[in-house]
């Protein structure tokens, strides 16, 4: 009598939190119904500190992140994949926690602030960065918040000081990334997250933790 082919137990399928209402900070239109997957590639052989190209599951440029030559600040504008301008990132200078200010389009007036990402203490052994939107100006509790290790390139984004995740990242390893000199992530975006706000999160946190000048 023949016996019955084993298989291998099914692995657990990724459970994603439902939100009762879309997160929507860049543009409703970055909200899918769906895990939406991103691959994050740092162009490090640049001439320009901050390149950023975001590709999506069929390898499509999506967004683009450019860096500003000769900047007196650390500034980066995220763009679509038709090279508009989304919204625009920039170091704030002259803090006690190193904190990057998010803008809406190519600005940097105060009325165009959409949010901001600080570290939650100085002296940090593990990547801890609070969110704060615009509209919470008190600041008493962070909006979403980003844990994890940025060593292991391994961070979670929270909604609020809750343990709902909105997006997880992790480092991509690949022959491309050692040959051509290129850091690469890959992103899961929860669904109806606006993941171009992800995005930006994720280019903040390289910069918060790769910064250059050695200062806090």
């Amino acid at each position: 009598m023949d016996q019955a082919p084993i298989y291998p137990p099914a692995l657990p399928q990724p459970s994603y939190t439902q939100l009762a209402n879309p997160i929507v900070v860049i543009a409703p239109h970055f909200c899918a119904p769906y895990p939406v997957d991103l691959t994050i590639v740092k162009k490090v052989l640049t001439i320009t500190e901050g390149n950023f190209e975001v590709l999506d599951v069929n390898g499509s440029v999506i967004f683009k992140v450019k860096g500003a030559l000769l900047s007196l600040r650390d500034r980066r504008l995220l763009l679509d994949g038709a090279g508009n301008p989304l919204v625009s990132l920039q170091q704030k200078i002259l803090t006690a926690h190193r904190r990057w200010q998010v803008y809406k389009g190519d600005s940097s007036d105060s009325k165009a602030l959409l949010f901001s990402v600080k570290k939650s203490s100085l002296l940090q052994f593990k990547t801890h960065l609070h969110v704060f939107l615009a509209s919470n100006t008190k600041e008493d509790v962070c909006d979403f918040r980003i844990e994890g290790s940025w060593l292991a390139r391994s961070c979670v984004i929270y909604h609020g000081d809750s343990s709902n995740i909105v997006a997880q990242m992790h480092k991509k390893h690949s022959v491309e990334s050692l040959v051509l000199g290129k850091d690469t992530f890959t992103v899961t975006v929860y669904p109806n997250v606006d993941y171009a706000f992800i995005v930006a999160l994720v280019v903040v946190l390289y910069e918060i933790n790769e910064d250059r000048s050695g200062d806090d």
